[in-house]
C-alpha cells in the first residue's frame, strides 16, 4: 500500500517527490511530481511519461491505452476539489501508481491512499457522502451475454446477447452499483460512462447520494426483438407482460430480455461540459491538440440528450435487415433528424447512431434515401 500527500514524502518504497516550481505564473499541469520505485538493488530505470509526468513501472501493471480513462478521472476529481475545497482519494487498484500521481499533481488532491495487491484491504470501501466512486470492469464475456450466470452472480443481472452489448456492459456495471448502494441505504447516479475497446474496459464515474434510490424508474429490464430489431425498457411491474409491437404474443420466442440493470442516462451533460471546459483551460484540447479527448467529451454531451433511449443502432445491422447498402452515417443521421427524431453518434460504436427512431422507421428512411440516390 502506498500513502502519499502533496507535501510529505511517503515512508513506503514509492517516493513522492515535488520538483522545483515553474516560473510560469499560470502553469499547466506539468512534471511537478515523480514516482520512483526501489527494490534494494540497482537497476537501470525504465521511465514512462503521461501528461508530462514521469514515472517508473518496473513489473507493476500499466496500460498506456488507459490514459484517456485516467484523463476523465482526473478531470472529475479536479472539479470535485474546486467544488468541495477538499479531495481525499482511495485508489483501490492503483497498479504502477500513475493514476494516484495524477490525482496529486493535476487534481491537487490533499491525500491519496494508493493500494494494489494488499489483500488486507480488499473489503475496505470508503466513500464520502456526496463523494465520487470510479468503477471499472473488463468483463466483456458477461456484457456480451456469453456468461449469464456469471453476470448474475457478479452484477445481479442476467445478461443475454444483444447488438449493443458494450453499452449493456456499462449499464450492467452501473446497475450492480445501484443494487449494492441501495442495500447500504445509498443511491448512485452516473456522471459519465466510458467504454474503450482495448480490454474491453468499462468505466463509470458515480456520485454517491445518502438516501436510498427514491424509485426504480431507471433500474429495470431491457428487451430486444431478434425479429424486427426493436428495443424496449420494462419496469418490475411489467414482468410477465413483455411483448414486441411486431407480435401480439406475450413472451414471443424472438424476444431477448436482460436485467435488471440501469436503464437511465449514462452521462450528466452539465458535469461533462465542465470537464470539457477544464480540459480546454489546461490545454488538453483545442488548437489542434487533444482531438480524441475533445471528440469523446463532445459525443458524451450529445449522448446525454434525455430524449435518447438506451442502446444504439448499428448501420450494418440496419442495412442487413433492409437488404441494401448502408447510407453514410452523416446522411442517415441528417435524414432521421429531418423526420423529427433525435440522433447522435455513439462514443461506443463508430458506425452506429443513438436515436429514438425505431429500427423499422430507420429501414424505411434508408430505403427512401437509396431511392432518391437512384433517381
Amino acid at each position: 500500500m502506498l500513502t502519499v500527500t502533496p507535501k510529505t514524502p511517503s515512508p513506503s518504497p514509492f517516493l513522492h517527490e515535488p520538483l522545483p516550481k515553474s516560473q510560469n505564473p499560470n502553469p499547466k499541469p506539468s512534471n511537478s511530481h515523480q514516482i520512483h520505485c526501489f527494490n534494494g538493488s540497482y537497476h537501470k530505470p525504465t521511465y514512462q511519461t503521461e501528461r508530462g509526468l514521469q514515472f517508473e513501472t518496473e513489473d507493476t501493471f500499466f496500460r498506456h491505452e488507459s490514459a484517456t480513462g485516467r484523463d476523465l478521472g482526473v478531470l472529475s476529481a479536479a472539479l470535485y476539489k474546486q467544488s468541495k475545497q477538499q479531495l481525499r482519494v482511495l485508489d483501490v487498484m492503483c497498479g504502477c501508481g500513475i493514476r494516484s500521481l495524477r490525482y496529486l499533481a493535476e487534481a491537487k488532491a490533499d491525500f491519496v491512499m494508493a493500494n494494489d495487491g494488499n489483500d488486507a484491504h480488499r473489503r475496505v470501501i470508503l466513500v464520502k457522502r456526496d463523494g465520487l466512486l470510479y468503477l471499472t470492469s473488463t468483463d466483456g464475456y458477461s456484457s456480451g451475454g456469453h456468461r449469464p450466470n456469471n453476470s448474475l452472480a457478479s452484477y445481479g443481472a442476467y445478461i443475454l446477447p444483444m447488438p449493443y452489448s458494450n453499452e449493456i456492459g456499462l449499464r450492467m456495471l452501473i446497475g450492480g452499483a445501484v443494487r449494492e448502494a441501495s442495500a447500504q441505504g445509498y443511491h448512485v447516479s452516473p456522471l459519465f460512462s466510458y467504454y474503450s475497446y482495448h480490454g474491453p474496459v468499462f468505466r463509470v464515474m458515480l456520485r454517491v447520494h445518502r438516501k436510498a434510490l427514491p424509485d426504480n424508474r431507471h433500474y429495470g429490464f431491457i428487451s430486444y426483438c431478434n425479429h424486427c430489431g426493436n428495443s424496449q425498457a420494462y419496469s418490475w411491474e411489467e414482468l410477465g407482460q413483455m411483448s414486441c409491437p411486431c407480435s401480439n404474443t406475450i413472451g414471443s420466442s424472438s424476444l431477448v430480455v436482460s436485467g435488471p440493470l440501469w436503464t437511465g442516462p449514462l452521462h450528466d451533460a452539465t458535469h461533462i461540459t465542465k470537464m470539457l471546459n477544464l480540459a480546454e483551460k489546461w490545454g488538453w484540447v483545442g488548437d489542434g491538440t487533444g482531438t480524441d479527448l475533445e471528440k469523446l467529451l463532445s459525443r458524451m454531451i450529445d449522448e446525454s440528450d434525455p430524449r435518447l433511449p438506451f442502446g444504439y443502432i448499428k448501420l450494418d445491422e440496419m442495412a442487413s435487415r433492409a437488404k441494401m447498402n448502408s447510407p453514410s452515417l452523416k446522411t442517415m443521421m441528417s435524414a432521421v433528424q429531418k423526420e423529427g427524431y433525435v440522433a447522435s453518434r455513439s462514443h461506443i460504436a463508430s458506425n452506429a447512431i443513438k436515436t429514438n427512431c425505431p429500427m423499422v422507421a430507420c429501414i424505411r428512411i434508408a430505403k427512401e434515401l437509396q431511392g432518391c440516390q437512384k433517381n
